[in-house]
């Protein structure tokens, strides 16, 4: 008897029923670090995702080894919607970027089993970060051969091999900036920077739109004044 394969669904599902967070300051620090890093790479060909579960290698039955890091860089890859980062389906390009949002319930152990899966599977930067104690910690390496390199607080300021941001701890907890020194936006910035932005677009055309205007009622009023010095029969080039 043929054994029926198993669906990918079930092989590779989705969701790992986890929740994206288990709290606003965890959910917060997410949908910070992905929507600054889509416009930090918005015009390199790079994926970033939030909450994706990431599939390295696949497997004939599950368990098949995933993780979902709270958020993902994978250069190489084009931007776009995916139900699951399959990296035999993305030309075997592991992300190289991954970072972690603690929450209280994250233990040690955990942290840990997650170190060594994006060690094993590929990954060169890894950032971890706890933003109600403030602890922060990362390792960072050249290739998959070498060895990892640990990031403390003790390397702070400490600038990203790969994405150029710099990460720095103050007293209110950690900060990630561009490379050109600008901190990282909360995603509502965006937003109203995008809506100056519009109006400044509105007011800049209905300038120009208005200019014409008065160029237009300008002609007008000359034409409507050489129309009436030749009804008096009076040759307009001869005014001085």
């Amino acid at each position: 008897m043929v054994q029926a394969p198993i669906r990918s669904e079930i092989l590779y599902p989705d969701s790992d029923g986890k929740p994206m967070a288990e709290n606003t300051l965890q959910y917060r620090w997410i949908v910070r670090l992905v929507t600054n890093l889509k416009h930090l790479l918005r015009e390199q060909v790079a994926f970033v995702a939030g909450d994706l579960l990431w599939y390295p290698v696949q497997v004939k039955t599950p368990p098949a080894p995933a993780q979902a890091p709270d958020a993902m860089v994978a250069f190489g890859r084009p931007p776009g919607d995916r139900g699951s980062y399959k990296q035999w389906e993305e030309d075997n390009i592991a992300p190289q970027v991954v970072f972690e949002i603690l929450s209280p319930s994250n233990t040690m152990k955990e942290m840990v089993a997650k170190q060594m899966f994006y060690e094993k599977y590929g990954v060169l930067e890894m950032y971890f970060y706890d933003p109600e104690t403030y602890d922060f910690w990362g390792y960072t390496r050249e290739t998959t051969e070498e060895g990892f390199i640990l990031v403390s607080p003790l390397h702070l300021p400490w600038t990203s091999p790969l994405l150029q941001i710099r990460f720095e701890l103050f007293e209110d907890g950690l900060s990630l900036f561009y490379p050109d020194g600008e901190s990282f936006k909360e995603p509502g910035e965006f937003i109203l920077e995008r809506e100056q932005a519009r109006l400044e677009r509105d007011q800049a055309r209905l300038e120009r739109e208005q200019a014409r205007e008065r160029e237009e009622q300008t002609q007008q009023k000359l034409e409507r004044a050489m129309a009436k010095l030749q009804e008096l029969g009076i040759d307009p080039n001869t005014l001085s």
